[in-house]
């Protein structure tokens, strides 16, 4: 059933059109480019210390039983790539995701049963440490029920100098209660597979900008995503479909809920990556992850991910506080077919695109977290690099582009029908 607004729900959209008016003079916020990055997690006999290349503002742990687990929410803190040193034979692994802009999640997987006791913060608010101590399994599950052990702050731990920001009026629709589902296109066969091609961006939100030639992420992505709907629909192998067909805003959820509610069998988000190196350039695949591959790859969904905010609305509704630890537990298959698919698309489409030497990269990207649709986030190169930028604003480089994720569907996809075949013969 098609979603949208009817000609009452229009002009009620425009009556409540808001106007954000932010006093320059009395607002104070941190930005998330002030986060302390993860530097290392020591183990060091009874004693855990976490260390973070910046200072972080405070710090929480609470305990999961099955499987048993310690987690520790760090504010002021961003996830990344970090190094694990040292040893206890209590603790069995350890990762770490980005619940929010400013809030990092740090798990210890556990072998047995423990509790953590004495929570510090250095004095610089550059380290947090505890130590571990081996209960029961009585006292581990009346330590589960008792929620959150706070850290104590230093006295002399001074307070992260807050940056003044300025503010426009800037006027922001509400956020719409449905869109309109768009038109499958190509073969009308509804046993064919169904891609949902996603562009990047779009209407009050251009994405990454050439500062050089003014080249916008949302045009380009457009134009390839088209591209690649007709390289799709012009093979008759499967059916397709765009999120956007224009230059229209679409908050995050509504992008991957649009592929959930056409039942897409594969949703790939084209976007135009940037830098402060104009250097960088090539393409890089993106696939969900509850930690990021690297301090680079969170950044991006840093970025990315504050794509349904602007002047510190929400567009999107969405609470941040969505534990990347169930990641793990509800979406383990699609993940898994979204990395297969994202080594595939590199090796089938490189003759076409240039890749990065590190072209798959994990993140825990919103646009990416459809529970049952395998998702990746396709960055065809840098917008901020001249040469990349020619390429992706070319209607040759579209082409090309096009024809490299048309050869990776069509393989995966016949990859999925051979095994289904497979097990359908014994």
């Amino acid at each position: 059933m098609k979603m949208g607004w009817t000609a009452d729900g229009r002009a009620l959209h425009k009556r409540r059109m808001l106007n954000i008016i932010a006093l320059a003079t009395t607002m104070l916020a941190a930005t998330p480019g002030d986060a302390g990055g993860i530097a290392a997690v020591d183990v060091q006999g009874d004693r855990v210390t976490v260390r973070f290349d910046d200072r972080v503002e405070g710090a929480s742990a609470f305990l999961l039983d099955g499987p048993r687990r310690i987690a520790l929410d760090v504010a002021g803190a961003q996830a990344g790539a970090s190094r694990y040193a040292g040893s206890n034979a209590a603790v069995s692994g350890i990762r770490q995701g980005q619940l929010s802009d400013t809030m990092a999640r740090i798990v210890l997987d556990l072998t047995t049963p423990a509790t953590l006791g004495d929570p510090q913060i250095a004095a610089d608010g550059k380290s947090l440490s505890f130590s571990l101590q081996n209960v029961t399994d009585g006292r581990f599950r009346t330590a589960v029920g008792q929620g959150r052990l706070r850290f104590d702050v230093p006295a002399n731990m001074s307070a992260r100098p807050q940056k003044r920001i300025h503010s426009i009026t800037v006027p922001i629709p509400p956020v719409a209660r449905g869109v309109d589902l768009p038109a499958i296109e190509g073969v009308r066969d509804g046993s064919r597979p169904l891609v949902v091609i996603d562009a990047g961006h779009g209407g009050h939100d251009p994405g990454a900008i050439n500062k050089d030639n003014g080249k916008r992420e949302k045009d380009v992505t457009l134009a390839i995503a088209q591209a690649i709907r007709d390289q799709l629909v012009k093979s008759g192998r499967v059916r397709v479909a765009l999120t956007r067909d224009d230059d229209r805003f679409l908050v995050l959820q509504e992008r991957y809920g649009i592929a959930r509610k056409l039942g897409a069998d594969l949703f790939i988000s084209v976007h135009a990556d940037s830098a402060e190196n104009a250097d960088a350039h090539g393409a890089t695949v993106y696939t969900l992850s509850e930690t990021a591959s690297d301090r680079e790859a969170a950044r991006l969904a840093a970025r990315e991910n504050k794509a349904d905010v602007l002047n510190g609305v929400n567009l999107g509704n969405q609470s941040g506080d969505v534990s990347s630890i169930l990641i793990d537990l509800t979406q383990r298959e699609s993940m898994n077919i979204s990395a297969n698919f994202a080594r595939l698309l590199q090796r089938e489409a490189a003759p076409y695109v240039p890749f990065r030497s590190a072209y798959h990269r994990f993140a825990s990207l919103m646009v990416l977290k459809a529970p049952d649709t395998p998702s990746v986030l396709f960055e065809t190169g840098y917008i901020s690099n001249a040469d990349d930028a020619l390429f992706l604003s070319s209607h040759e480089g579209q082409q090309a582009i096009a024809r490299g994720v048309a050869r990776a569907i069509d393989v995966h996809f016949a990859r999925k029908l051979a095994m289904g075949n497979g097990r359908s013969g014994g």
